[in-house]
């Protein structure tokens, strides 16, 4: 394909995500239906030109240049292509918030690499875009989900390639997401835990996951129930979240299965019946406040398709799917 031309681009939708969803540390993530969408542009400039454009109160603080995620994940891709990097320009509509345990950084990652690999003429496949956006963020649980979509379980296996199995989720478990007006980086919240665990914590979570899965592919709110616990990242983090362990019991006491960390925090994620998620939500929301925290809750259903994109300007009819 020839070399893009400047003002050629376009817009990719990116899900947010919720990862680890209890045991399944660094392995287990879902997208949920929660766009974050960005317009990408070729402007005049080399390599290090990358203008940024933020529409949502939240990104203030994000800044363009050649360091930020989505143009280093793009420069990968085109580094990948033998393609000469490019100037380009993001103008991005917000709705994942950024540090709050849903994936936002994911949402660039792959935002990046889809954008990139369709304005070269997609020369590389999903599964390396797949490989590329793993080792950019560090660990598979948001990028794989956010790619692809729905429920992801994801693993290195033997063969050191690393292997996605699609999980079920049934449309009578409702996710309940509480995000607070907190944030807390995943850096911060990698810092709290310990270098070394027992042995006995290691296989009880190792147990909770097979339950949560059979309980999330069936809708069985006890196998749910039993399956959301974790020794392994929880117990250290709960502390980093102002008023999350009195939110948890609060949607636990409406009725919800159960309530864990999204992701990093400081977020938190209850599943229930769809016919109580409203009351749930507003519970968690009640807690927080109470707490001193001001908050709001979502109800999401899981993402199925993952990342797509099509050309700017926008009119046509259809996306792309990876």
């Amino acid at each position: 394909m020839a070399r893009p031309r400047v003002g050629q681009g376009v817009v990719v939708h990116v899900p947010a995500t919720t990862a680890n969803i209890g045991p399944g540390f660094d392995c287990l993530g879902a997208a949920l239906e929660l766009d974050n969408v960005f317009e990408l542009r070729c402007i005049e400039g080399d390599g290090h030109r990358f203008d940024l454009i933020i529409e949502g109160s939240e990104g203030a603080h994000l800044r363009g240049g050649p360091d930020n995620l989505i143009y280093r994940s793009a420069q990968r891709v085109w580094k990948e292509a033998d393609e000469a990097p490019m100037g380009l320009e993001a103008r991005v509509r917000l709705a994942v918030p950024p540090a709050r345990g849903l994936g936002s950084s994911a949402t660039a990652i792959v935002a990046g690499l889809i954008g990139a690999n369709a304005l070269v003429g997609e020369p590389l496949s999903k599964e390396k875009l797949l490989e590329l956006a793993i080792d950019i963020e560090g660990h598979p649980d948001n990028v794989v989900p956010s790619l692809v979509g729905g429920l992801c379980m994801t693993a290195r296996a033997a063969s050191h390639r690393w292997r996605v199995v699609r999980c079920e989720w049934s449309t009578q478990v409702m996710a309940v997401v509480a995000i607070p007006a907190l944030r807390l980086t995943t850096s911060e919240a990698r810092r709290a835990l310990p270098k070394a665990i027992p042995v006995g914590d290691a296989v009880m979570n190792l147990g909770a996951l097979t339950l949560l899965l059979q309980g999330l592919r069936t809708g069985n709110g006890d196998l749910i129930t039993d399956g959301m616990h974790d020794r392994l990242h929880e117990p250290y983090r709960w502390g980093l979240i102002v008023g999350g362990t009195k939110v948890r019991d609060a949607a636990i006491e409406a009725g919800a299965w159960g309530c864990v960390i999204s992701g990093a925090g400081p977020s938190l994620l209850a599943l229930c019946r769809p016919d109580l998620a409203e009351g749930v939500a507003k519970a968690m929301v009640l807690a927080w406040h109470r707490a001193g925290v001001e908050s709001r809750a979502e109800l999401l259903t899981v993402q199925q398709d993952g990342s797509r994109w099509q050309q700017l300007p926008s009119g046509i009819d259809s996306g792309q799917q990876i």
